[in-house]
């Protein structure tokens, strides 16, 4: 059996509970004893890479694009949108503990810049409006 990565294993402690989205300081030095490493070179590796988180976060995680292409086509406008519909900073949790904002490096959607990815779905060629319609229906349940 193939040994996984310290990254994977990451992966598989934050999708344990999917009610928090985050590692907990508890997980990150019970895995650094399991693998015989010190907690701050896994406290470095989950906080070096975006896709993990160490403080609490939505139950859905929106990713705006701000490489180049998304840019300057725009993902400002995009952050700014989400910023006013979501009530929160980038960065931030809404209150309700429903969506988490953050920004990414490229998400592979040049093509259809800008772009965001809402728990993985890619959503591209985004305006406001369609913006505000994604949103309503992931708070509608749809």
């Amino acid at each position: 059996m193939e040994k996984k990565s310290l990254i994977e294993k990451l992966h598989d402690l934050q999708d344990q509970n999917k009610n928090q989205s985050y590692l907990t300081q508890e997980a990150l030095v019970n895995l650094a004893k399991e693998e015989k490493i010190s907690p701050a070179k896994v406290f470095a590796v989950a906080t070096f890479y975006s896709m993990f988180s160490v403080t609490p976060r939505g139950r859905h995680i929106i990713r705006v694009c701000e490489d180049q292409a998304c840019h300057m086509d725009g993902a400002e406008t995009i952050i700014q949108t989400l910023e006013k519909v979501l009530h929160v900073r980038i960065g931030d949790t809404t209150p309700d503990g429903v969506f988490t904002l953050e920004h990414s490096s490229c998400l592979g959607l040049c093509d259809q810049s800008p772009a965001m990815m809402i728990d993985g779905e890619a959503y591209g060629n985004l305006t406001r409006t369609k913006i505000e319609s994604i949103i309503q229906k992931i708070k509608a349940g749809a």
